[in-house]
């Protein structure tokens, strides 16, 4: 079931965003950029395909080298995005998502691998409560301006999962690896909630 996993999840990726290219794209290509996530796509989903394999190391080291490569890739296409003088809302938003996905995949596979509890699914369900309270709450709405701040939370997520993922890395020091990542962005989602409530 891992290969056709894999293309469900890329297909559904491709599908949400290539129905809003014409809408937040203003550029007659694709782009180089665009590419380069499309790639990083095809690499989450394929952290997705492990969800639900038998727990081996083969599993967990297959699924820390393609987060691995797309974390690698991940300053890539915001880098020739600027530098083909085509950054859009959709390249941005396309590329948000795709960590999402990564962070939630990886989350998903710390808790199931048995390095951590189930709390550090917050790890990949804090950017989609944030979406969904811009839904219920209009001031959430508000576009947030990207930081290095933001960025650099994004990467240390992806590391501290990568890192308790590793077959080397066994329960209970896998724990607090994951909670470190948890608190980090739980600091980040709190501190960019404050801002939102201040401007609304």
């Amino acid at each position: 079931m891992f290969p056709a996993k894999v293309l469900v999840v890329y297909a559904a990726i491709m599908a949400i965003a290539l129905s809003r290219v014409r809408a937040y794209h203003p550029f007659p290509s694709f782009g180089a950029a665009n590419a380069v996530t499309t790639i990083r796509a095809v690499l989450a989903a394929i952290v997705c395909g492990c969800i639900g394999e038998a727990h081996s190391a083969a599993i967990a080291i297959g699924a820390v080298a393609a987060a691995t490569v797309a974390t690698v890739l991940d300053g890539v296409d915001g880098w020739l995005a600027r530098r083909t003088k085509m950054a859009s809302a959709f390249g941005a938003r396309f590329d948000t998502e795709v960590d999402a996905l990564l962070i939630s995949a990886l989350s998903i596979l710390v808790w199931r691998h048995g390095k951590a509890g189930a709390w550090v699914l917050a790890s990949g369900l804090l950017r989609y409560a944030f979406v969904g309270a811009g839904r219920a709450l209009p001031w959430m709405r508000r576009p947030l301006a990207p930081t290095r701040r933001g960025r650099a939370i994004c990467v240390v997520q992806i590391v501290v999962l990568l890192v308790a993922m590793l077959p080397a890395v066994a329960p209970p020091a896998s724990a607090p690896i994951a909670a470190a990542g948890v608190i980090v962005l739980g600091w980040s989602f709190a501190v960019d909630t404050l801002w939102l409530w201040r401007h609304r």
